[in-house]
């Protein structure tokens, strides 16, 4: 019995991580140096479920003027 997953064991280019879907900044993986394309993650998750408050409305931008 082998303790791999099926996409270890089929060969295929998969990511154990979760994909953390953002708003207003780029998706990010919660594993290192994940090179990974994004459907290639079998979890994702909006970045509110992590406690990010990008998309709240109100939040600061780094391109606000006044």
């Amino acid at each position: 019995m082998s303790h791999q997953c099926r996409a270890c064991t089929a060969g295929l280019e998969h990511c154990h991580g979760a994909l953390i879907h953002h708003a207003h900044l780029r998706d990010e993986c919660t594993e290192d140096d994940c090179l990974t394309p994004p459907a290639a993650h079998d979890m994702h998750l909006d970045c509110s479920a992590v406690g990010c408050v990008c998309d709240e409305v109100g939040a600061v931008s780094a391109h606000r003027v006044g």
